[in-house]
């Protein structure tokens, strides 16, 4: 699959919302909003009986770039929920996609790359992201702002070595053994390809700035195979360039991975404002780590909500005693919604996190 004509997309940013007073903005810039803030990762599509609807006649690739899907996927939990940010519906290989990079993702395996990228010449025949090619995206974010009111919208994309990672297995991978193989014997070659994909992560999440979302999210959901010597020389200053050239637009900066507890001091120092822990970590034990100083966003394990309400109740209270201790916190997954939640299950734990003291 390669990608479509894309519309262009104007440089100029657009004029911010007046969001004063926006929980998840106020605890994302490490203050202590009236409400515990929450919003949960994947929480646009996958469990919702409305967005299956609207998937039956379009891929996942589609829906991510048809304006008005996109937007009312966005919109659904929203509505539903109650949450107090909405997540650009997206997908972390969308702008491999539009680069012209032959990508499609498979239903009940993901991302899926024709060509995987395994030596300096495919590395060199690589295309990158052009703004111009980020014009369908910014189009749905236009769409979505007027329609989300006081509700923040938190774009996001996926980091360089999960994107990486994808490219050089050319798929999804359990123990990554190409990518930490091209990694070792070719740093070269690996140092080239990071350089590529920062530059077009960038640009993905530059575009969506401009467009006007709210907060910005760099998944790297792959890092957590790595040790910290290893991110540190390989993946951190590539991680840097994107968090880094991301600071001018005074928007909170999130950094999330799956697996990561040795690693969230090394991905703060990449430029996180906010840094995202999974569930596996005690939140306050995670903001010591990543330094002490930035707030933290999570940390329920998505499997709790199959466990009955008095047990999400419990982990609900914990974890916003945990957040407390930190210098702010923003509730949410310590990974994604799983398909097969129940959807009023998601409703009335955002309603537990709601009703958990503040202060």
């Amino acid at each position: 699959m390669t990608a479509g004509t894309a519309g262009s997309v104007s440089a100029v940013p657009r004029a911010r919302r007046d969001l004063a007073g926006s929980p998840f903005l106020e605890a994302a810039r490490g203050r202590r909003p009236s409400r515990l803030p929450v919003w949960f990762m994947r929480q646009a599509g996958r469990s919702l009986p409305e967005y299956r609807a609207l998937r039956t006649d379009n891929g996942m690739l589609e829906a991510c770039l048809t304006p008005d899907l996109t937007c009312e996927i966005t919109l659904q939990p929203v509505r539903r929920h109650g949450v107090d940010a909405a997540i650009l519906f997206s997908d972390i290989v969308v702008p491999l996609y539009l680069a012209g990079i032959g990508v499609d993702i498979v239903p009940g395996t993901g991302p899926v790359v024709d060509a995987p990228v395994r030596t300096a010449a495919d590395v060199e025949a690589l295309p990158e992201l052009a703004p111009e090619q980020v014009g369908r995206v910014a189009e749905a974010i236009g769409l979505l702002l007027p329609e989300l009111g006081d509700t923040p919208l938190i774009g996001f994309a996926g980091a360089p070595f999960t994107l990486a990672s994808y490219l050089i297995e050319g798929g999804p991978s359990r123990n990554h053994e190409r990518t930490k193989a091209l990694m070792r014997a070719e740093p070269q070659v690996w140092h080239a390809l990071m350089a590529k994909l920062s530059r077009s992560t960038l640009t993905f999440l530059q575009q969506q700035a401009a467009a006007g979302v709210d907060a910005l999210q760099l998944f790297d959901s792959w890092a957590g195979a790595l040790s910290e010597r290893d991110y540190r020389e390989f993946v951190l200053p590539h991680s840097t360039a994107v968090l880094g050239a991301l600071a001018g637009t005074g928007l909170p900066r999130i950094h999330f991975g799956v697996g990561t507890a040795e690693l969230y001091g090394a991905m703060t120092e990449a430029g996180a404002d906010v840094i995202g822990v999974d569930w596996r970590t005690p939140l306050d034990v995670a903001a010591r780590r990543a330094g002490g100083a930035v707030p933290v966003q999570g940390n329920l394990d998505p499997a709790v909500l199959f466990a009955g309400q008095e047990s999400i109740d419990a982990d609900v209270a914990r974890i916003a005693a945990e957040g407390a201790r930190c210098p702010g916190h923003v509730f949410n997954l310590g990974h994604g919604v799983l398909p097969q939640t129940d959807p009023d299950v998601i409703t009335r734990t955002i309603e537990a996190v709601h009703a958990q003291p503040t202060g």
